[in-house]
């Protein structure tokens, strides 16, 4: 490409701190994402100071695929390095990306009441939500006009990929297209994306570029077989789940569990009752689900009330009278001593329940607390329904556990008794074969296409499969790898 100065601040050789700066001409730039390191991509330091390890001298405006805490938990460092352009996102993501910079503020920065407002202030004063399909002018120069234009992407609400189309004076227009984090197909209450029609630069996330996700449509009677073969044991169902989206799909699909059960029950038997895929002496009208994350409801009230954003068919659950995110048998816990005492009661009584936890890998949050108490129980279970990365105490619990092995958590040995169950399809990602439908799909296939967002083999794989396709269709274009 003539113009395609890039410089990537993090997600280049791992899946996590997400941050890649474009210069829309010589002086002038545009930052995609500013997101926290996790996992084995963290740096040291990176809980105790706000510096940022590049300079924001010429970045015009940041641009937020999505409010994933790996892809906008640096924005505090952002904000407090000077930084005083725009924070462009879509309209969900307007409403929810403060409510993830407010709790990223508490646990990382400062808890005071009158800093924290302060703050929130600014961020809400430089939020700018874009419509999605529509083009906006982002800079104008003597040399070079930049627009850009945000497309759903399907990975949680409000996510989007970005289009940036640069045109020069008396040259062809060039467009450059970030995909952020692609969704997969068949997601509850998503729309599935749309790919763009054309891209001369395409920088595209690999998470899973090197796999295949189990069949998506019929996960949910997966994650039914898992809960049902874990409450078999007497004990609690602990998931581990990020705050949003992952938890909002779980209550989706758990209320499509009780629907549908709970229609099966109330069904004339004039005759024995034919078997069915539920689990003799389970009964789920009967099984308290605990949502025990005050973010996470603070954001499924968020998802209530953006329906508009809904697919057709969560949309026509609702018109029918349904409740797909507050069902009757939902509890949620937000004080800490409520959380204590459940906890402390699982523990003692092991009783039947389904627990929903953040975080997700479980290197911090309320979950840890779960996994403490009852990971030493053979009676209690752990599902996991999403990826784990690479150094955090998920992949330890998922990869050891089975074994009988052990897991550090919170500076302590904890021995893993407690059976542990995965269940596939439930990733918000792309696959690899989604990730290339999202390039073969368009009208005009990229000129070129760096691959970063992926562990190395997953990028490797990923780039072998995407060169066969270019040379199968007797295609131009290269793949590299930053």
């Amino acid at each position: 490409m003539k113009h395609a100065k890039l410089m990537h601040h993090g997600a280049r050789e791992g899946v996590t701190g997400s941050c890649h700066q474009f210069w829309m001409d010589d002086d002038a730039s545009v930052l995609i994402d500013c997101g926290q390191f996790q996992g084995v991509d963290e740096k040291e330091g990176d809980d105790e100071a706000l510096a940022l390890d590049f300079s924001i001298e010429g970045i015009k405006a940041l641009i937020v695929t999505h409010v994933h805490i790996d892809h906008v938990g640096r924005i505090p460092n952002l904000l407090a390095a000077g930084f005083e352009g725009p924070i462009l996102c879509s309209e969900p993501s307007a409403r929810l990306l403060p409510i993830v910079l407010e709790d990223a503020y508490r646990l990382s920065i400062s808890r005071d009441q009158e800093q924290l407002e302060r703050y929130l202030t600014i961020v809400e004063q430089r939020i700018i939500a874009l419509p999605y399909g529509n083009w906006f002018t982002l800079h104008e120069s003597d040399g070079m006009d930049c627009k850009v234009r945000l497309q759903p992407a399907g990975h949680v609400l409000g996510s989007a990929y970005v289009e940036l189309e640069l045109q020069g004076r008396g040259s062809a227009s060039e467009r450059i297209v970030f995909s952020g984090d692609l969704g997969a197909p068949h997601s509850p209450i998503l729309p599935d994306l749309v790919p763009p029609e054309r891209a001369d630069l395409l920088i595209l996330e690999s998470t899973y570029g090197d796999r295949r996700h189990e069949d998506r449509m019929h996960r949910r009677t997966r994650l039914q077989a898992a809960i049902e073969r874990a409450l078999a044991d007497q004990g609690t169902v602990l998931i581990p789940s990020f705050s949003i989206g992952r938890t909002q799909e779980l209550l989706y699909e758990l209320e499509e569990i009780l629907h549908e059960t709970c229609q099966a029950s109330d069904a004339p038997a004039a005759a024995p009752m034919p078997d069915n895929d539920s689990a003799p002496g389970i009964d789920w009208p009967q099984i308290p689900i605990i949502l025990d994350s005050p973010l996470a409801s603070r954001f499924t009230r968020t998802y209530k009330e953006l329906q508009d954003f809904w697919d057709e068919d969560a949309q026509t659950r609702v018109e029918t009278g349904r409740k797909p995110l507050s069902f009757k048998q939902l509890i949620t816990v937000d004080s800490h001593d409520e959380h204590a005492r459940i906890v402390d009661h699982l523990a003692e009584s092991a009783r039947p329940a389904i627990v929903i936890a953040g975080n997700g890998m479980c290197s911090g949050g309320r979950i840890v607390n779960y996994l403490k108490a009852l990971l030493g129980d053979s009676r209690h279970n752990v599902v996991f329904v999403g990826y784990q990365g690479q150094g955090t105490p998920g992949r330890d619990i998922q990869t050891y556990g089975p074994q009988g092995g052990f897991v550090v958590l919170d500076g302590c040995r904890v021995d893993i008794r407690a059976g542990i169950d995965s269940v596939g399809g439930y990733s918000a990602h792309a696959d690899q074969a989604d990730l290339v439908g999202f390039v073969t799909r368009m009208r005009e296939w990229p000129k070129e296409i760096r691959l970063i967002h992926g562990e190395d083999e997953a990028k490797r794989c990923l780039a072998e499969v995407l060169e066969a396709n270019y040379r199968e269709a007797g295609r131009e274009g290269r793949v590299v790898i930053p």
